[in-house]
């Protein structure tokens, strides 16, 4: 069974549904980020990321734990069947390194994106163009209006 945080937001839209946690902030490039603690951020895929990407093969980061990170600088890089993809920073300040779990079963990426499947965490601050999760089902229409040509 996926974990996930019981207050969540549910999403349908043509032949594409999920389950969006609405505690998290999210990004146009269809990351979420998670409050940890004091500065500190989890950072993973949206379900919809993992779906354009397929199922994933391997991944990797270039950067080390306590490096200084910015928002948009490539971190790392993640492939699937589908696609072969950087991995981004959507938080500014220092990387404090990737999911143990992922490095040990990626799958975990696409079974559970909210839960067990995360990224990576940064201590530092999220992007300002991050959204709450009404913001993201904005988003997410737009994108898939986008793929079905409606705009």
């Amino acid at each position: 069974m996926a974990s996930g945080p019981p207050d969540s937001i549910r999403y349908k839209r043509s032949r594409f549904s999920t389950r969006l946690p609405a505690e998290r902030l999210y990004t146009g490039s269809h990351f979420w980020i998670a409050f940890q603690g004091p500065d500190l951020w989890r950072v993973g895929f949206t379900k919809f990321a993992t779906r354009m990407l397929g199922e994933l093969v391997e991944y990797g980061f270039e950067v080390k734990s306590g490096d200084p990170v910015h928002v948009g600088q490539v971190i790392g890089w993640i492939e699937g069947f589908k696609a072969l993809s950087d991995l981004y920073c959507v938080v500014e300040g220092h990387f404090q390194g990737g999911n143990p779990d992922v490095e040990n079963n990626i799958a975990l990426i696409h079974t559970d994106p909210y839960g067990k499947g995360w990224l990576y965490l940064v201590k530092g601050t999220p992007e300002a163009n991050s959204v709450d999760v009404r913001g993201y089902v904005e988003i997410l229409d737009r994108t898939i209006d986008k793929i079905q040509g409606q705009h």
